[in-house]
């Protein structure tokens, strides 16, 4: 699936409210452009408003020291009149609107624009989706919603585009820990201390929510679920817990509060565990996805009214690794909240991938709540930018990365493959049963000592399938590399693959990192 990443930073020494906003990531090469802009006065307004109205955390500034901050300090949202020269009303739809509509315009304008709009035709062009991923480097501007981006009256806000999966991201992180293929979707539900639970009562909600299958469903469709309850767990027990069994998924409900360390969890009133501390065992036990049904899992924590920058439970998980995080912009209901976890569950259960079952129970609460309610943009998705989102894989499309202790069916023949030089006979690699790594560093199962090989440039990986008791075995390339620079021998030339995907056939040839690198051949043995 192809990818557009962009990111938004403050410029320092150049002014408080000027910013730079650029492409990470793109799915072709002239996509990566940049601009420069200021931060507008009716943002800031508009911001203010949007606080008063539907926040429930003390009040977050933005640029302190401009003089944008303090030119209309109360103004009321009869009074902003927006570029389109109408005038927004009292009412909750028409803010939402009109702050979703000027965040758009800020953001993309110029080159940016024209950078979504060609990526978006490539993913048309390839039959799927857009994956957006929007990295907010200032911490003044984290805490606002900019999941309700939309282009223009009428049309869908981004987070609940058809045509494009909305997710919040980081540059800054940790490379992912070995991730398993799962087939069951097995969660950890924690419920810590909370005095306005009744504990039991809302585990048996949460679990029967996680659980549910509609009764006119095909069940056969549905990914096996398991879930696994602790009830106000020591630190201690939790840790063991998750060390002692494979979770893909962590779930905390509860109370906390946000601090500079990823918010506290208050596991017991007498025991807290804060979000550095979690995140090093997360990553330890292998869990993909850790779930906050709280009000403060994306929230930042404030000094002075100021965001203290990396501080939100879920920007920590994911810097320290953790592949996807999903927690609250803001407070929401109970009833809300089981509403998303019933439908995000279910996509889930569904093979769909992380962040689009995120876009689908955010339209689920948007039909049950109505759009002028915030209730559809309170959850906030972090993906790690290496995590393509997958947590649990249907078994009729195959396994991948079969360790490599795994023994292929005795009446089948199973061919091997190799990667070997076109410029040097000595060269040549068998590829293993699972994942064949290649890059620059002696980690890695192939070394390529070249500057222009990333350190972690590409694996080769195999998927199994059984087609009437025959084992088939599927090689495929995964770019990993810094700038896209893996590349294959086209019909039309050498094409890079710029971090997607491609089938490999016997007798493909490869480069990695120089167009002018070294060419290898990839050989499937029985097939020469």
């Amino acid at each position: 699936m192809p990818s557009l990443n962009l990111a938004i930073a403050r410029l320092l020494n150049t002014g408080t409210d000027n910013f730079a906003i650029w492409v990470v990531k793109a799915p072709y090469p002239s996509g990566y452009v940049l601009r420069d802009c200021v931060w507008p006065v009716e943002l800031t307004q508009a911001w203010q408003e949007w606080q008063q109205m539907f926040a429930g955390h003390s009040r977050l500034d933005i640029s302190p020291n401009s003089t944008s901050q303090t030119s209309n300090p109360s103004l009321p949202i009869d009074a902003i009149s927006s570029p389109l020269g109408q005038i927004v009303g009292p009412h909750s739809s028409r803010l939402m609107q009109y702050l979703g509509m000027n965040l758009w315009r800020w953001v993309f304008d110029g080159q940016i624009l024209g950078s979504l709009e060609r990526s978006r035709g490539i993913a048309m062009g390839q039959h799927t989706r857009l994956r957006f991923r929007l990295e907010i480097r200032d911490p003044d501007l984290i805490a606002l919603p900019w999941e309700i981006m939309q282009r223009e009256p009428g049309q869908s806000a981004m987070s609940l585009s058809q045509d494009l999966l909305f997710s919040r991201t980081s540059s800054e992180v940790d490379p992912l820990p070995y991730l398993r293929t799962d087939q069951v979707l097995s969660i950890l539900l924690v419920l810590g201390h909370d005095e306005k639970l009744q504990l039991e009562e809302e585990a048996l909600i949460l679990q029967r929510t996680l659980l549910d299958t509609p009764v006119d469903s095909n069940s056969q469709r549905y990914a096996p679920c398991m879930v696994n309850q602790l009830l106000q767990p020591s630190p201690e027990e939790l840790i063991q817990e998750l060390e002692t069994k494979a979770y893909n998924v962590f779930f905390y409900a509860g109370h906390g509060l946000p601090d500079p360390d990823g918010g506290l969890l208050f596991l017991r009133p007498d025991m807290t565990l804060n979000g550095i501390e979690l995140a090093q065992v997360l990553t330890r036990t292998g869990v993909k996805l850790a779930v906050f049904n709280a009000c403060w899992g994306a929230q930042p924590a404030a000094m002075n009214n100021q965001a203290i920058p990396a501080s939100s439970l879920s920007e920590v998980l994911i810097r320290h690794g953790v592949p996807a995080v999903l927690g609250m912009r803001d407070e929401i209901a109970d009833r809300e909240s089981h509403s998303f976890i019933q439908a995000f569950a279910e996509a889930l259960r569904l093979y769909k991938p992380i962040d689009e079952a995120v876009t689908q129970a955010r339209k689920e609460l948007l039909t049950l709540y109505r759009f002028n309610q915030p209730a559809w943009t309170l959850p906030v998705l972090y993906l790690h930018p290496d995590f393509n989102g997958e947590l649990v894989k249907n078994l009729d499309e195959g396994i991948t990365e079969l360790p490599d202790t795994a023994i292929p069916d005795v009446g089948s023949v199973v061919p091997s493959a190799s990667l070997r030089s076109l410029s040097s006979k000595d060269k040549s690699w068998l590829l293993r049963y699972g994942v064949t790594r290649i890059g620059r560093t002696k980690d890695n199962d192939i070394v390529i000592p070249e500057p222009s090989v990333s350190k972690r440039h590409a694996e080769i990986f195999c998927r199994n399938t059984l087609t009437d008791a025959t084992l088939v075995r599927t090689y495929y390339l995964q770019d990993f590399s810094t700038y896209g620079t893996t590349w294959f021998l086209g019909p039309n030339g050498w094409q890079q693959i710029l971090r997607e995907e491609v089938p490999l056939k016997s007798g493909m040839q490869l480069k990695f990192g120089s167009a002018r690198a070294e060419t290898w051949e990839f050989i499937i043995e029985d097939s020469l």
